[in-house]
Order: C-alpha cells, then sequence, then structure tokens
C-alpha cells in the first residue's frame, strides 16, 4: 500500500471518533454474530480467483481497525498467505491489534502478517496501490460522502475488492417486551423520537466532513456501483437477547447512549428522552426481550484482471 502521501503521526482525532478497548470488547461478540456469512464466501471466492497462477500472498488494507476484530475474524475465512495493513489513529489500539492478531493463520492455515500503522483515515487516489481487499468494520458513520467518493475512487484505481461490515442503518427495535404495558403508545411516539434525534447526532462532523451516518452503508454501495464494481448488501443485525448478561451490558450501554446523544441533539427535551430512558430500563431490559438494532454490509467486487495483469501488480 502506498503511504507516502500521509504523514507518520496523524493529528489529534475527534472526541466522537475515539472508542475504548471496553467498548470494543463489549461489542465483540454481537459482531461476529451478526455478519453476514455468504459475503466472506463470496468475497473468499474472488480472493481465490485473484491469486490463481501467482505465488504472492494476498495484500489487505483494514481502515480503523482499532483492536484487531476484523482481521481476526477475517483472515481464517480467507485464503492465504496474508499481509495485513492496520490502520489506525490510536497508537494503544494498534498495539492491542498487534499483539491479539500474532498467531493467525488463514483459511488454509498459511501464514498470515500484520503490519500496524499509525495514522488518520485522510484518503489519497493512490492509498490502496498494490492491494487486492480493502476493509473495514462500524467505520462508515464517521465519514462524510467525499470520504465515500475517494475510498470508492481509490479502489477502484487498484482494482482491489471492498468488505465494509456493520454499518449502522439507523434503525433499533425492541421485540418480545412484556405485555401488558400501562399505555404502549407513548413508547411507539418517543422511540421514534429519540431515534430521529439519535440519527441526526450522528451526521455531525466527526473529523471526517458532516458523517453519513445510517446512510453510509448506502452511499457507499452507490459510489462503488459508479465505479463499475459488483455490489451486494445484505443485512448484518446485533439481535441482543437480553437473558444474557453480557448482551443485556451491551443493550444497557446502547440505550444510555441513545439517550445521552438524544439529549445533546436535543436538549430541550432533556425531560421527554430522560422518561423513555428509564421506561426502557424498567420495561424493557429484561429476561425474553431482544434488542435488534440494525446494520448493513457491503461487498464491492472490481471486473477481474487477468494473469498477467495481477503478476505484474507490484
Amino acid at each position: 500500500m502506498n503511504t507516502a502521501d500521509h504523514p507518520d503521526t496523524p493529528p489529534a482525532a475527534h472526541p466522537d471518533a475515539l472508542f475504548d478497548a471496553g467498548w470494543l470488547g463489549l461489542r465483540a461478540a454481537a459482531d461476529r454474530a451478526a455478519r453476514a456469512a455468504h459475503l466472506e464466501a463470496r468475497l473468499s471466492g474472488w480472493l481465490r480467483t485473484r491469486l490463481a497462477g501467482t505465488v504472492r500472498a494476498l495484500r489487505i488494507v483494514d481502515l480503523g481497525t482499532g483492536s484487531g476484530a476484523n482481521p481476526r475474524h477475517l483472515a481464517p475465512r480467507l485464503p492465504g498467505p496474508q499481509r495485513w495493513t492496520l490502520i489506525d489513529h490510536d497508537p494503544g489500539l494498534l498495539d492491542r491489534a498487534r499483539l491479539a492478531c500474532a498467531e493467525l493463520r488463514s483459511a488454509g492455515g498459511e501464514a498470515v502478517e500484520v503490519a500496524p500503522l499509525h495514522r488518520d483515515l485522510q484518503l489519497a487516489a493512490s492509498a490502496f496501490t498494490g492491494a487486492d481487499l480493502v476493509c473495514a468494520s462500524a467505520l462508515l458513520d464517521l465519514v462524510d460522502a467525499h470520504w465515500l467518493e475517494l475510498l470508492a475512487g481509490s479502489c477502484a484505481a487498484a482494482r482491489c475488492a471492498v468488505l465494509v461490515t456493520l454499518s449502522v442503518d439507523g434503525r433499533w427495535r425492541f421485540i418480545g417486551t412484556p405485555q401488558p404495558r400501562p399505555d404502549p403508545e407513548p413508547d411507539s411516539a418517543d422511540d421514534a423520537f429519540v431515534r430521529a434525534a439519535f440519527n441526526a447526532h450522528q451526521r455531525r462532523d466527526k473529523g471526517l466532513g458532516p458523517a453519513l451516518g445510517a446512510d453510509a452503508a448506502a452511499t457507499l454501495a452507490e459510489r462503488l456501483r459508479a465505479h463499475g464494481f459488483t455490489v451486494h448488501c445484505a443485512p448484518s443485525p446485533w439481535r441482543l437477547a437480553l437473558a444474557d448478561p453480557t448482551q443485556a451490558r451491551l443493550a444497557r450501554a446502547l440505550i444510555d447512549g441513545w439517550r445521552d446523544a438524544a439529549i445533546e441533539q436535543c436538549p430541550d427535551a432533556r425531560a421527554r428522552i430522560s422518561a423513555w430512558h428509564a421506561r426502557c430500563v424498567a420495561v424493557r431490559l429484561q429476561a425474553g426481550v431482544v434488542l435488534e438494532v440494525g446494520h448493513l454490509d457491503v461487498l464491492g467486487l472490481p471486473a477481474e484482471t487477468t494473469h498477467r495483469e495481477r503478476a505484474e501488480t507490484p
């Protein structure tokens, strides 16, 4: 991957783009269960075809790698050998990722090399020269339309595949809320209000322009198609069974975050939002309830290159 256009030390990240290891660990199991496995299988087949007739390793770039959940999940599901570049602005998380990925093997048991790269996510046209796959997980809601156009254009120039997973789609619902409830109508109205306030908050600038939030995955699919990619999309919702203590903790963290963001977006509605939150805690966060949180996975495959072109790729 070409990194000459990027500084060695990234500028300070926007506070809304910082994620601690505790949050990443809390969501890890839900992420693994939600991923669209058939897209991973399709990608694996495409990469095998791309490698046919060569002896080199796959070259994979992971954007916003965090503590390394994406390579830990994908590397054993893709052909090998593999060389991963792990990009993040947080050196502490990058070190965690390096350690967590040290013993990875490919689907065939081949070696997987990882190279952490401490830098921001500003993209250049030549950012992915030589890459076979660019991937990311739970990232797109932070970026703007221009960044997605740069991503699609850079991947088209490199003729590499794109797999972006677990992008929020702005939808969530509680399934199996205990009945009877004293008045179900206020919750449905307040759900919609809080959801709209949170989704609006997601569109704030987080250091990469006015964020697209819940519209980001669909926008990426559109931009990839415009650059000639064949695009496959699949829902990848979290389904948090609140009878499970770990999933219940994640659900509580989510509704706390929705409350805080909604109040920040609509401070005049603090009382209404706080009352909604209290009802969720009292009525919904209990055994027998499932919290479904919508996500979307996007796979983009460029037109295949010839064996000779692959062999000549630097």
